[in-house]
């Protein structure tokens, strides 16, 4: 049992380092030596977890997909509408990608394309997007002559060019920026009003008991 929880840290460990250096250093000059340097193991060790580089990418990836299905499950499920579960949800993404490293360099590798059509992130988001507004379509919150795909791309885009931009400036994921994007978009596409404010996604976290 000690060595079985010794492996499950070890792999968490790398996942975490492969994730820190993804990001800092982006994933084709990443080296497998600097991963497993960060993350306090040997280069045997690595390899045992780990066939190569593409390999740790990919786990990477699926544990931040993981964090984004936890993350919009529970929203999903709510009492809310379809629009105020979607501005919810962004600030939930913005908060993950501040706070989870792994979560970050998930999105990272799949707008480098690093794992090339494997890459999953953009399209676990795109879609879940997608849906939630297709479901505000149906539910009359969209106003006439609104596309749900066409609103759909846009927030894809502004979420995952705010990400990018970080990379530069953490301030781009400040809340005022979510909030300042919703303020726009929302009176023109929304047929009734919706919170664009982060107290709205702190006060249903708080009703729901999430952590």
């Amino acid at each position: 049992m000690a060595m079985q929880e010794r492996a499950v840290r070890t792999r968490r460990s790398l996942i975490h380092a492969a994730a820190a250096v993804f990001t800092e250093e982006g994933y084709v000059p990443s080296s497998l030596a600097t991963i497993s340097k960060r993350a306090g193991v040997s280069n045997g060790a690595l390899h045992f977890h780990f066939e190569n580089k593409k390999a740790l990418a990919r786990a990477v990836e699926d544990q931040a997909a993981d964090a984004v299905r936890r993350l919009v499950q529970p929203v999903h499920g709510g009492r809310a509408s379809a629009l105020q579960t979607l501005v919810d949800a962004t600030y939930g993404l913005v908060g993950s990608l501040l706070d989870d490293i792994v979560v970050r360099a998930g999105f990272e590798l799949s707008s480098q394309r690093a794992l090339g059509p494997e890459a999953r992130m953009l399209r676990i988001w795109h879609e879940w997007v997608e849906q939630t507004l297709h479901r505000a379509k149906a539910e009359g919150q969209l106003a006439p002559g609104v596309s749900s795909d066409d609103a759909a791309a846009a927030i894809v885009a502004v979420t995952v060019g705010l990400e990018v931009l970080a990379g530069v400036d953490p301030q781009w994921l400040a809340e005022r920026r979510i909030a300042g994007f919703w303020e726009l978009l929302l009176p023109g596409i929304a047929t009734e009003p919706v919170c664009a404010r982060p107290e709205a996604h702190e006060r249903r976290r708080t009703e729901t008991g999430e952590a």
